[in-house]
């Protein structure tokens, strides 16, 4: 797909954005307050990376006459200064102009403490999140994401990568209790993957000479071009203005805005009245829809105009599933950005080939076997690979075993072990509830393989597996078994597992009775 769609870029590439605290030389652990990161520093900011200004010797040369003497003598003409001299000043000092003008980013995670963050005032929301995943010592797989929060309007959504995020805050109101939260979210380019997870059928069409049969790449690259566009098209709630109810009306997504029909499933001109455009608006996901408006479903998203700070100016829509919520939303984000997406979702992954993560001595590194008589190198990366998730298995065992008392571990030891290695693991949430963990889920991306584990509050002896399939939350009891003094967890009570991190790793490789395998944790940060 990846292919057919770089057929459509144009000429020229990515702009090249520069990178927060790529360099080597630069310090990310000393900061001057430890409440607010400064991002201004010549190997951080970002006009002057771009720019790539030269410094003139002008400059220079008045510091030092500046500095030798007390006396200031002005040019009594200075509209005759050199054109050279007056070129190179004015070059020199409006990149720095520019560079030095700053704004404090307020930042929250999932346990909503905060930090605030000193940055230019062209960062863009990837520049922002960068920054955390070095901060927190993240693992960047490119699903960290800023979040926009409005509280009083209880709404919320993903700000673009691409997104200034001056630009998403000079938006708010003045009178907007407003949040920007750092967290994970695999959906965020999903669709580029699994075009037809996002799309169903029933919802999408588009006039081909295929007679409407769309592959997995067309229907993605009839978005981003604009001279296309597939049609969108179903059954949506609408909130009257001014009123507490809501009617049930067709609506159609074309490349000029939202339509609704006044006759049933009519497209025709003149039963299609216009709702909402794209251009000054952004797509929110409604937060508590029953009980905040009354909504049919939980399943609700608005129309917010940049400038909009009241609930009575949203444009409040509900589906009546989560499937037709997020192809509704993501057909929206496809109109409204277009290309811009598919950059940012190919971006990250053109910089790891064009600068690559491992080191030369990295790369002179090879997995070795020394097992038998002789060593032998292993070349077959499955092999490597299964190699060294045996090696750590050991490892983490003769761990348990050292967690314990001096001397030979009891069996009694070996359990406590055991029970308490899946606490420092960024899958395991403790007591969490039932209805927190679908929160959360949801939050992070409702796709297949999305899971976590947590502490039973029915049983307090078991633990849950919470796992998304097909945009629907399920929950698996682990139920621990114990047998000649040991113990072990099993989800259908033939499997058994020492630890949860051996369960958790077997259904990572195999399904077994789950509808998929495990895929991505939800994962919680502290900033």
């Amino acid at each position: 797909m990846n292919k057919t769609l770089d057929k459509i870029l144009t000429s020229g590439g990515l702009g090249q954005r520069a990178e927060i605290f790529q360099s080597d030389k630069g310090n990310v652990s000393v900061f001057s307050n430890p409440a607010i990161i400064s991002l201004e520093d010549p190997l951080l900011t970002l006009n002057s990376q771009r720019s790539k200004t030269k410094f003139c010797k002008g400059n220079r040369n008045v510091k030092e006459e500046e500095e030798s003497s007390t006396f200031h003598i002005p040019n009594p003409f200075p509209e005759v200064l050199p054109p050279t001299l007056t070129q190179s000043v004015s070059e020199c000092l409006v990149p720095y102009m520019k560079s030095s003008a700053t704004l404090v980013i307020k930042v929250y995670d999932e346990n909503n403490t905060s930090k605030a963050v000193e940055a230019p005032t062209d960062v863009t929301a990837r520049d922002i999140c960068q920054l955390f995943v070095l901060k927190t010592h993240c693992i960047d797989d490119h699903s960290w994401t800023l979040i926009d929060h409005l509280t009083q309007l209880g709404i919320e959504r993903t700000i673009e990568d691409h997104e200034y995020v001056m630009d998403v805050q000079s938006g708010r109101g003045m009178d907007t209790d407003s949040r920007l939260y750092f967290r994970k979210n695999y959906a965020k380019y999903e669709f580029f993957k699994k075009p037809l997870d996002f799309f169903p059928d029933h919802m999408v069409s588009i006039s081909t000479e295929t007679n409407d049969i769309v592959d997995h790449s067309e229907l993605i690259e009839t978005f981003l071009k604009s001279s296309t566009c597939p049609e969108i098209h179903g059954h949506l709630h609408v909130k009257e203005q001014s009123k507490k109810s809501w009617k049930k009306f067709y609506f159609v997504l074309r490349r000029s805005g939202l339509y609704f029909s006044t006759k049933g499933t009519s497209k025709e001109p003149r039963h299609l009245q216009f709702f909402a455009d794209f251009t000054d608006s952004d797509i929110y996901t409604v937060l508590s829809a029953k009980k905040t408006h009354g909504a049919p479903t939980e399943f609700a998203f608005c129309v917010k105009a940049t400038k909009c700070s009241s609930a009575r100016d949203l444009k409040l829509l509900c589906a009546d599933d989560e499937q037709t919520r997020t192809c509704w939303i993501t057909a929206m984000r496809l109109l409204k950005f277009g290309m811009q997406l598919y950059q940012n979702f190919i971006q990250p992954h053109q910089k790891q080939k064009a600068s690559p993560v491992r080191s030369i001595s990295e790369n002179s590194l090879v997995a070795m076997d020394f097992s038998g008589q002789k060593t032998r190198v292993i070349e077959n990366p499955s092999e490597a690979l299964s190699v060294a998730l045996e090696e750590g298995l050991t490892w983490r065992r003769k761990s348990c075993h050292r967690l314990s008392c001096h001397g030979s571990p009891s069996s009694t030891q070996t359990s406590v072990s055991n029970l308490a290695i899946h606490l420092v693991q960024p899958w395991f949430h403790g007591k969490m509830s039932r209805d927190e963990a679908q929160r959360l889920i949801m939050q992070q991306g409702p796709i297949d393989g999305v899971f976590l584990l947590r502490d039973s509050q029915s049983n307090p002896k078991t633990f849950v597996l919470s796992l998304c399939h097909m945009q629907k939350i399920k929950h698996f009891q682990i139920v621990p078994v114990e047998d000649d003094g040991e113990l072990f967890y099993t989800l259908d009570g033939h499997t058994r597992f020492t630890d949860l991190i051996q369960l958790v790793e077997f259904y990572q490789l195999n399904r077994g009775i789950l509808p998929c395998r495990l895929k991505r944790h939800c994962t919680r940060i502290s900033l």
